[in-house]
């Protein structure tokens, strides 16, 4: 009988012991349901965020309309039980530890296919040699300009225009180093996970903070006629007739050069366009979206100076032969403009305004062989981040969103989930620690 029973007790402690697996197995099982659960909210509020900026973009940036932060949502939006935030830069380029959220316009940039060697150069830990890199990938002629063993690398250089920004991982000479810098989740702030490689307290970020592929500005109206081509006398007469009246029209056409029997004159710079015609600047603002300088339908990379911050504009002005303690300054000058001026920026004549007609950097750009500056844009970023019920679940996706043909499409999706949590500690702390059951 003793026997009997201590066998009964065994097969008992197994029968429990199998429970208690099956058990913790169920539990894991159900945490694991649990974030799935949570991740496919994550997505669905993602795309619901989506439909959002393509709203927010079809109702506030007409017109090549910059949308103002007040505007739009952009921080912990609820979507059912699940929340997102829009990962943007601040306009004023102002350090912070937490990120700032918002919409990012892309003409803030320099374009990786328009942008030349020197302006490249000039951008924070650039080099010539891998600039010069940038320029022969791009090359459209079939051979490059330069000697770069890409068969090492087993593949061959593209010699066409760069088609995303993550293309320059394939460029002779990149490293994540030069890059991303110290921002390695790409959110614009200097996380506590991320190193201070030199020690300054600030963040360095890599090339990627700097560069686009994606501004395009039409030069047609929304019904699809072309904008007036200050090159055709003709059709700027009627313009400037309809605007100014006769008298002041034949004066401005004066001014130009156009109908003094003289050769034609042709202006490629709608900033030296303004410069000889005599127009102030109030009436310019009156013709600024209806002219362009050429007849192509799109005018590629073209830098918004409402937009851009003191480093890249400091890059254009340097590449354009601006020493840099001028054009640090002129960069700086133009951003405190921007902040007290605000409703000032309609055309980009306010630079003249900002810096004057003896700038060097006004006068760089008035001589330039084409235009290199613009006040309005029709591509942006939505790098948007969401989290789930209970802030699990957490899912992050980078939206390229392109007006330039009229209703916003998104043209560009990138996953950047895999770069780990983007949001700072503070979102953390409030939508995750604090919201764990």
């Amino acid at each position: 009988r003793g026997s009997v029973l201590i066998l009964v007790l065994w097969i008992s402690i197994g029968l429990v012991a199998i429970a208690l697996y099956f058990a913790q197995s169920m539990t894991y099982e159900l945490r694991a349901s649990d974030n799935r659960t949570s991740g496919l909210a994550s997505e669905q509020a993602i795309e619901g965020a989506a439909r959002y900026v393509s709203y927010v973009l079809a109702t506030y940036a007409t017109n090549g309309a910059v949308p103002l932060q007040n505007e739009y949502a952009s921080e912990a939006v609820q979507v059912g039980d699940s929340r997102f935030w829009l990962i943007g830069r601040d306009p004023y380029g102002l350090a912070s530890t937490e990120p700032y959220f918002g919409l990012v316009d892309e003409a803030s940039k320099l374009s990786l296919n328009r942008a030349g060697t020197n302006a490249l150069s000039y951008l924070p830990n650039m080099t010539l040699d891998f600039a010069s890199a940038i320029v022969d990938w791009r090359n459209t002629n079939g051979s490059g300009a330069y000697s770069l063993d890409y068969n090492s690398l087993g593949y061959a250089d593209k010699f066409y225009p760069f088609e995303t920004v993550d293309e320059l991982r394939l460029v002779y000479g990149a490293t994540m180093d030069l890059l991303v810098g110290e921002d390695l989740n790409r959110n614009g702030v200097l996380d506590a996970n991320e190193k201070d490689l030199n020690g300054n307290g600030a963040l360095d970020p890599g090339l990627f903070e700097y560069v686009t592929v994606y501004s395009r500005q039409p030069n047609f109206h929304a019904d699809g006629t072309m904008l007036t081509n200050v090159n055709d006398q003709a059709q700027l007469r009627g313009l400037l007739q309809d605007t100014f009246g006769s008298s002041r029209a034949s004066d401005i056409m004066t001014r130009l050069g156009f109908g003094g029997g003289g050769p034609p004159t042709t202006y490629n710079n709608l900033l030296r366009f303004f410069a000889a015609s005599g127009l102030s600047t109030s009436e310019y603002t009156q013709i600024a979206y209806a002219i362009t300088d050429t007849t192509n339908r799109y005018t590629n990379g073209l830098l918004n100076i409402n937009t851009a911050g003191v480093t890249v504009m400091t890059a254009l002005f340097m590449g354009l032969g601006v020493d840099e303690s001028t054009a640090v300054s002129a960069a700086q000058q133009l951003v405190n403009y921007r902040q007290q001026n605000p409703g000032n920026l309609t055309a980009i004549t306010w630079i003249v305004d900002a810096l004057g007609n003896n700038s060097t950097v006004v006068q760089a750009l008035e001589s330039a062989g084409r235009d290199f500056i613009t006040t309005q844009s029709f591509q942006f970023a939505a790098d948007i981040a969401a989290v789930g019920p209970f802030g699990r679940g957490y899912r992050r996706v980078k939206f390229i969103y392109d007006l330039s043909e009229g209703s916003p499409k998104i043209i560009y999706r990138q996953d950047l989930s895999r770069l780990g949590w983007a949001l700072g500690e503070k979102a953390r702390e409030t939508w995750v620690t604090r919201q764990s059951p």
